[in-house]
């Protein structure tokens, strides 16, 4: 992970939950054992179903939360050695809901404007002139810049959101779900504004995600998130064409084709019941209450994450069995 512009190693977040009336206090392991990296220019897909830790995830990677054990490096630091500003200069992030994220008090400008002032760029005329550029960037107009939010549409809001993350030219953008708010017809500008930035600028990408669809589209690699814990991470071709976690291959079973009926096999891999609960998680395999394919090991022993295939790691004990 040397060259590595972020590297996690063995994170893991906890909460602890409950109190006197609820049972005692429990540990809620959000984030458990997470080993991964994104390098310079790249686009890494999260997926996973909701409650699996992928915006916990984020938040520790945005320093906003703090870790209960292992590494988060961002461009060769670790991040308990950054201050808080220099972490705002390296990674920002384009949250779900665009008008939930902004202030609704704040005109255009003084959203863009704000984290230059607050990182020490005091020449107006220099403020001015990068918000500008800015608003061109993401699609919108100069006059855009003396409006509030409630003027926009969903899909204008959303462009807003993505200039106040790339003002300060950062390094990382983590994208958590940023268009599942939006409706259809405007979701492809989004992320296709995305992918022209992403070249322009040299960005890298984490792309959290429930739409394996933009997942495919815009990712170099994907990870599998599932109870807190990766269960399978490689290319996007090898995860989608190729996928060895029967989790992965619930996810892709579930993508709806009204064009085709579902093959038997693709039945047989949909995962049935609802996904344990991170205060009490199954021994053994996490998703093993759920798999088709579950043995007695399962039950007990915990797979590691292991190469099935150059760049392709899955936790599963039947990893080698095809499809």
């Amino acid at each position: 992970m040397a060259d590595s512009l972020l590297a996690l190693d063995d994170l893991a977040v906890h909460f602890t939950v409950g109190g006197t009336f609820a049972g005692g206090l429990k540990t809620l392991k959000a984030v458990e054992g997470i080993t991964l990296d994104v390098k310079p220019g790249e686009c890494l897909g999260l997926v996973g179903e909701s409650g699996c830790g992928k915006s916990t995830l984020a938040l520790a990677i945005m320093g906003l939360i703090a870790p209960t054990r292992g590494r988060i490096a961002l461009d060769g630091r670790n991040l308990n050695q950054r201050a808080r500003l220099e972490t705002a200069r390296t990674v920002q992030m384009v949250f779900q809901d665009p008008y939930a994220s902004l202030n609704p008090r704040q005109t255009v400008r003084r959203t863009l404007a704000d984290p230059l002032r607050l990182q020490g760029l005091r020449d107006k005329a220099e403020v001015d002139g990068r918000v500008m550029d800015m608003l061109a960037k993401v699609g919108l107009r100069p006059e855009h810049a003396d409006r509030y939010p409630h003027e926009f549409s969903g899909g204008q809001r959303q462009r807003i959101g993505i200039a106040r993350a790339l003002i300060l030219r950062p390094k990382l953008v983590i994208c958590d779900e940023p268009v599942s708010a939006l409706d259809v017809s405007i979701r492809a500008q989004i992320i296709n504004l995305l992918l022209e930035l992403k070249d322009e600028m040299g960005l890298a990408y984490i792309m959290i995600s429930h739409d394996l669809g933009v997942v495919e589209h815009v990712s170099d690699r994907v990870a599998v998130m599932y109870l807190g814990r990766i269960v399978e991470q490689g290319g996007w071709q090898e995860i989608f064409e190729n996928p060895r976690h029967p989790y992965t291959r619930a996810l892709i079973a579930a993508i709806p084709d009204p064009f085709h009926r579902a093959p038997a096999a693709t039945v047989r891999a949909k995962a049935k019941g609802e996904i344990a609960s991170a205060l009490n998680p199954p021994p053994g395999c996490p998703f093993h209450p759920r798999c088709p394919i579950k043995a007695e090991r399962c039950v007990s022993e915990l797979p590691a994450l292991e190469a099935v295939a150059p760049g392709h790691r899955a936790a599963c004990h039947f990893r080698d069995r095809p499809q």
